[in-house]
């Protein structure tokens, strides 16, 4: 049987109430790892109609999202964090190169900080990678992919720091 997106909700949700810190953030890592190595979840959720960001969950009580995003264009970001939240990122399909940074000169309001990059590897289909609070990444990818994404809460509504690199 396949997994889908009121199991996932009511699985992250469990975890949360239970541990919303670092360990559950973790554990949920493997939840949406599971999600996006599940063709039946793939198909269902992030499928052709799937725009670059859909939410299709947000949990009224604890505030995270379950988000969508089908890119399919080839695409590169800036460093950036999430301002006070964090995020889980989950790869469906495609590959997805992530870069950490380390900021070495912080934001002032719009004026991008500075970053050193640290270290890039790639999200393959099936894995997860978690961002903390804080935490400086970039993601680049070539082509079609589809991202299965939790987010502490809905980035639509904080600020994000961005970072130019050194």
């Amino acid at each position: 049987m396949s997994y889908t997106l009121e199991q996932l909700a009511a699985d992250c949700r469990a975890i949360l109430v239970a541990d919303p810190g670092r360990g559950g953030r973790e554990k949920l890592c493997g939840l949406i790892a599971r999600a996006c190595a599940d063709p039946d979840f793939v198909s269902a959720y992030l499928g052709d109609t799937v725009p670059a960001r859909q939410i299709l969950y947000e949990d009224g009580e604890l505030g995270f999202c379950i988000v969508g995003h089908v890119d399919r264009q080839s695409r590169q970001s800036r460093p950036h964090d999430h301002g006070p939240t964090w995020a889980i990122y989950g790869q469906a399909e495609g590959e997805t190169v992530m870069a950490d940074w380390l900021p070495v000169d912080w934001p002032d309001g719009p004026v991008p900080g500075k970053a050193r990059r640290l270290r890039a590897y790639t999200l393959t289909p099936g894995t997860a990678h978690l961002y903390n609070e804080g935490d400086v990444h970039s993601p680049r990818h070539e082509g079609l992919t589809r991202l299965l994404r939790v987010e502490g809460c809905n980035l639509e509504n904080i600020y994000s720091n961005w970072y130019d690199p050194i």
